[in-house]
């Protein structure tokens, strides 16, 4: 696919975006490199490769999962509109 100067202007039209008059050109080229690589990947071959999480088949390292910090609610909450068992009650705004 290759995109030429009207569908730059009208892209960035779409997108709300102001392009001078010079730069056309150069967003042109960029836009159509990009749609070739995007041509190149899509041509590759990927039959037979297992689906990853993480390229790298890294692992996440986690914190130790403790409390750090004194609860607070009942401080919070004081200043509530409105408060029942310990939780925010809030209008109902969907019908």
């Amino acid at each position: 696919m290759s995109l030429d100067r009207s569908d730059v202007e009208r892209i960035a039209h779409l997108a709300r975006i102001a392009i001078d008059e010079h730069e056309v050109p150069e967003y042109t080229e960029s836009l159509n490199s990009i749609l070739t690589l995007i041509d190149q990947l899509q041509s590759t071959s990927t039959e037979g490769v297992e689906p990853l999480a993480h390229p790298m088949d890294a692992v996440q390292r986690l914190r130790v999962d403790e409390v750090t910090e004194p609860n607070q609610r009942e401080q919070l909450q004081a200043c509530a509109p409105a408060v029942e068992e310990g939780l925010f009650l809030v209008p109902k705004v969907i019908e």
